[in-house]
């Protein structure tokens, strides 16, 4: 008998343990998760669920400020058109869904805090791969608000690298529903990082500007507004931006964005829910307009973050 045989007949099996020892730090907040309201260390997904095995999910994601929602029902107009065109469904309405958000947010106790509500496909009870027969699973969290850019990035503008990496095409997977399939824009981070830049923006599949992880792009050149229009997420702050240049009589243009017209812009910023209107002020290594946060984003920056305390763009946290 060799020896590797001996070592198989004599070897004990691990234990199974009753239940998992999570060694991993989460940010405080609270989840709603099964009908039940948790700490954010105690909300799971299962290894079989489609939504890890598949990135068969929809998310949105909305933030507070102040301990007002801003624009929520925009929010949840994008998250409930994905659920349809993704063929799923919860047990909650539109109301349910933001009393939901409302009460994660209230046993938070954040008065600023980003808050995401999300559905996976779930599990088949059977592990059939049939996507019908899985049971959708809605979960959503508050934790505390977070930027794409900090404090700092936001007051000298952000320092971006354009990969070559190719946004997944519009044909394939609908932009407008709002997902996880990020490799490729995490592909295009490191890509970034590999050059010294602090994020990254991706190309789309005519080689244009698309859009970054988690944000989209924006360019003013003579004082009118382009933002690219093809394979990228339709973003709530990106309407906001379009919104806000309405009321300041801007002009504002969903277009083919490319590279060689962004880097010639006379200002460039980013979009998110994650931030809001950030500046960015050197694209590839090269100042955008001489390295200086521009007039039109220093203007619509402070709009912004005005029409917070707008009651017709903000909704109160129900607090206790």
């Amino acid at each position: 008998m060799s020896q590797t045989t001996k070592m198989r007949d004599t070897r004990r099996l691990p234990a199974v343990s009753d239940r998992h020892i999570d060694p991993h730090a989460y940010p405080d907040g609270v989840a709603f998760l099964d009908g039940q309201y948790l700490p954010m260390s105690q909300a799971k997904v299962s290894v079989l669920d489609w939504g890890f095995l598949h990135s068969d999910a929809t998310y949105d994601t909305v933030h507070v400020w102040n301990g007002d929602f801003f624009r929520l029902d925009q929010h949840l107009d994008r998250f409930f058109a994905g659920l349809e065109k993704l063929r799923m469904t919860i047990p909650f309405d539109r109301d349910g869904v933001a009393e939901i958000l409302h009460d994660c947010v209230a046993l938070s106790g954040h008065r600023a805090a980003y808050v995401e509500m999300l559905c996976t496909r779930g599990a088949s009870p059977t592990f059939s791969r049939d996507p019908r027969q899985a049971v959708n699973r809605f979960m959503a969290f508050a934790v505390p608000f977070g930027s794409v850019a900090n404090a700092e990035q936001l007051q000298r503008g952000l320092r971006v690298a354009i990969s070559d990496k190719v946004r997944i095409p519009p044909a394939s997977i609908d932009p407008a529903i709002k997902n996880y399939h990020w490799l490729d824009l995490v592909r295009g981070l490191y890509d970034a990082y590999d050059r010294g830049a602090e994020t990254a923006l991706i190309l789309d599949f005519n080689g244009n500007i698309a859009e970054g992880p988690g944000f989209n792009v924006f360019c003013v050149k003579d004082g009118k507004l382009s933002t690219p229009a093809v394979g990228v997420l339709p973003g709530i702050t990106r309407r906001t931006v379009f919104d806000l240049c309405g009321e300041e009589g801007l002009i504002a243009e969903a277009t083919d964005v490319g590279v060689a017209a962004l880097k010639a812009a006379d200002e460039v910023f980013i979009t998110s829910t994650a931030g809001g209107i950030m500046p960015v002020t050197e694209i590839d290594g090269a100042a955008v307009a001489g390295g200086k946060v521009g007039p039109v984003t220093s203007r619509l920056m402070t709009l912004y973050w005005q029409k917070h305390d707008d009651p017709a763009w903000s909704s109160p946290v129900r607090y206790p």
